[in-house]
């Protein structure tokens, strides 16, 4: 990969260094230290940072998102469930878990910062920290209360079936409750509905392939179940202002 190329593809600054949105293809997180704790606010791809990073202190790490996919793909899926699907876009770390995690950023920092730095280096030290939040990340589930753990069951149920189901009555009756409480703890707890949820979610995917497959327009849409291109075309245009199509036009290496 060309060395000026890569080094477009992430930044780790201070907050105050960020006036501008990042596109919906980077992921992104906040590192800010309050006394005993350290709190790591994650931003899932498709959404404004400054929805969720509503303080400008302490740090933003950003990366777009081809660092992480042309690896593995089950690691690329890891990385996306850890953005997407952490309850309250959160992850709060003190103690042993605190000084561990401080250390593997100042080490990503450090290399960084470096004059000399190492595409290859650097992304070793990334996915060392991205491993280290998705740890953390599964040893708190054991500690969320019960609607917690629902939100939890039902971004992961969602993320393994959204393709295929898109309405929330059919991640109610997995759950066994109600679309209407389902709906009451999502709002309680993400801010959204279910159905909000779902096609968030997909407007994601549809993003992603756009802008990385060889496939048409008509194909994605087949793809993703829906029932014709002009439905397809409505969805992705009611949710992103322009049409699949001229979406598509703005990324011209996949043509």
């Amino acid at each position: 990969m060309n060395i000026h190329h890569w080094k477009q593809l992430i930044r780790f600054e201070n907050s105050q260094n960020f006036t501008t949105s990042f596109p919906g293809d980077w992921y992104a997180l906040q590192i800010i230290d309050e006394n005993n704790f350290l709190n790591v606010i994650l931003k899932p791809l498709n959404e404004d940072h400054f929805y969720l990073f509503e303080e400008q202190k302490g740090a933003i790490l950003c990366f777009q998102r081809h660092l992480i996919e042309e690896d593995a793909k089950e690691y690329a899926l890891d990385i996306l469930n850890l953005f997407n699907l952490t309850p309250g876009n959160t992850i709060n770390l003190s103690g042993e878990e605190k000084e561990k995690f401080s250390l593997s950023l100042s080490l990503l920092k450090k290399e960084l910062d470096d004059s000399d730095n190492n595409y290859i280096l650097i992304k070793t030290i990334l996915k060392v920290v991205l491993l280290e939040l998705i740890k953390f990340q599964r040893a708190g589930f054991i500690n969320y209360e019960l609607n917690q753990k629902r939100v939890y069951s039902f971004l992961n149920l969602m993320e393994q079936h959204y393709k295929t189901h898109q309405n929330a009555t059919y991640y109610a009756n997995r759950l066994n409750i109600s679309e209407k409480r389902l709906n009451q703890i999502l709002k309680e707890k993400l801010g959204k509905t279910a159905k909000q949820i779902i096609q968030q979610r997909l407007l994601t995917e549809i993003k992603r392939m756009l802008q990385t497959d060889e496939l048409t327009v008509k194909e994605i849409a087949f793809q993703l179940h829906f029932q014709s291109l002009s439905n397809f075309t409505r969805f992705f245009k009611r949710h992103a202002g322009i049409t699949p199509s001229d979406y598509k036009k703005q990324y011209p290496d996949i043509q």
